[in-house]
């Protein structure tokens, strides 16, 4: 990775802030993007203070205008864009007969239109470079199970995972390989303050537990890396089994 530059969306915390952090761990120049501005700093302060490279830019990743400055600052500061990773995404739960146009639209705009949008960006300056690059998105298990309440979010990590396989067709010329990373239970800050939450995907888990967020982070260090240019257009499930069994939290 060294020499390298990324740009994660969504990295203040969770799963994004350790990708970073790995990211930075290997030698890449990481540019840190979250939508609050106190997240994004005190998040690049912790990679620095690793020893990481890493700059953080705070705004509205779904927001076409700031995704070009997400692409030109990057360019500026580092010299090129040869990874990026659409982590930020947004969970409204509701129930179907009664999810509201305002939820679903914004539901779409955050998980879809951020991540195609950032993907477009990237790969036309990545096209520009002529060197190629790496584009990995954020699904989940739900875009492959049913889960109660969450129609629109799952649509929508489905269709992030359709979007991939269609890359294939417009980025494999460019040397440009698209793939998702699709995440069970994961323990982060907010699952953290849900009731029972580790408890009660640990019961249902096949492994025993859910994921820690180095487990996501290191799959996605592989898949944007040297070792896995010839993958593209999969996605690639990281949930302790749980879908091969899928037993309701609920």
């Amino acid at each position: 990775m060294r020499n390298k530059v990324a740009i994660v969306t969504g990295a203040g915390q969770g799963i994004g802030l350790q990708i970073c952090r790995q990211l930075a761990n290997a030698g890449a120049n990481v540019l840190l993007n979250d939508l609050q501005s106190g997240l994004a700093e005190s998040a690049s302060r912790l990679i620095r203070k690793e020893n990481g490279s890493c700059m953080p830019l705070a705004g509205d990743a779904s927001d076409t205008m700031f995704i070009e400055q997400l692409i030109e600052t990057a360019v500026s500061e580092f010299g090129s864009v040869d990874i990026i990773v659409a982590n930020a995404g947004i969970t409204l739960f509701g129930d179907f007969l009664n999810y509201t146009p305002e939820a679903f639209s914004k539901v779409m705009q955050v998980n879809l239109g951020a991540t195609f949008f950032l993907a477009q960006a990237a790969a036309r300056q990545m096209i520009r470079q002529a060197s190629g690059g790496s584009l990995l998105f954020m699904s989940s298990v739900t875009g492959h199970q049913a889960h109660k309440n969450l129609a629109a979010y799952s649509m929508s990590k489905a269709a992030i995972e359709m979007l991939a396989k269609n890359l294939v067709i417009e980025l494999s010329p460019y040397k440009i390989n698209v793939n998702t990373l699709a995440p069970g239970a994961t323990l982060t800050e907010r699952t953290m303050q849900e009731p029972g939450y580790e408890a009660t995907w640990s019961a249902i888990t096949p492994m025993g537990r859910p994921a820690a967020v180095t487990d996501i982070a290191r799959a996605a260090l592989f898949l944007v890396s040297e070792e896995a240019r010839h993958i593209t257009g999969q996605s690639l499930v990281i949930d302790g089994g749980w879908t091969c069994i899928s037993p309701s939290p609920f």
